[in-house]
């Protein structure tokens, strides 16, 4: 963000509490939450900022660890897929998703371009945008959660013989839109 010319505060001086227990505890902090979960239509939300000296967030961006590339080499240790558990960064997503009256939140380098240009030609994001980026959020971290239970769930076999799992969860990938569904007024989507 520096060498794009962006100003950057360091968390722990914002928060005056230093990151901890190599980088596990960084982002956990009230004056981050509070920040983030303020709704600015209530006066007592408000007050407790100014109380507290705590800033607004106005737009959150989190880029999750990489837990999926991780796992996915062959050399990964279970010690290691455990230090890419994220724990703060899901957290700030779903509290900015939560707040999204007030508060934007961009979970992909994809959004980045849009978001830029709505805050550039309105000077902040539309209700609009945000509830899309709310859905979006909560879809990112659900899959980032399904991913982990994935990885550490009990190997399905025992003594050789495969066992189906006890719960199934899909997610899938829109590949294309089709002409039509059953019907020709039926919309109708391809996933993978």
């Amino acid at each position: 963000l520096q060498a794009e010319g962006l100003t950057v505060h360091d968390v722990a001086t914002y928060t005056g509490f230093p990151e901890m227990m190599d980088g596990r505890v960084k982002t956990l902090h009230p004056k981050i939450f509070a920040g983030i979960l303020a709704r600015r239509d209530r006066a007592d939300d408000l007050q407790a900022l100014e109380d507290h000296d705590i800033k607004l967030f106005d737009l959150i961006v989190v880029n999750l660890y990489p837990f999926s590339q991780t796992v996915a080499r062959p050399d990964c240790t279970r010690a290691e897929a455990v230090e890419k558990i994220d724990i703060g960064g899901p957290s700030l997503v779903r509290a900015a998703a939560k707040n999204h009256a007030f508060t934007a939140i961009l979970t992909d380098a994809s959004q980045y371009g849009r978001v830029l240009a709505e805050i550039q030609n309105l000077g902040g994001t539309t209700l609009e945008t945000r509830q899309a980026l709310m859905a979006d959020a909560f879809e990112h971290t659900a899959s980032y959660d399904r991913a982990i239970a994935d990885y550490f769930a009990p190997s399905a076999e025992s003594n050789d013989i495969p066992r189906p799992p006890s719960r199934v969860t899909l997610r899938l990938e829109q590949v294309s839109g089709l002409r039509y569904g059953e019907n020709p007024h039926q919309p109708a989507a391809l996933y993978r």
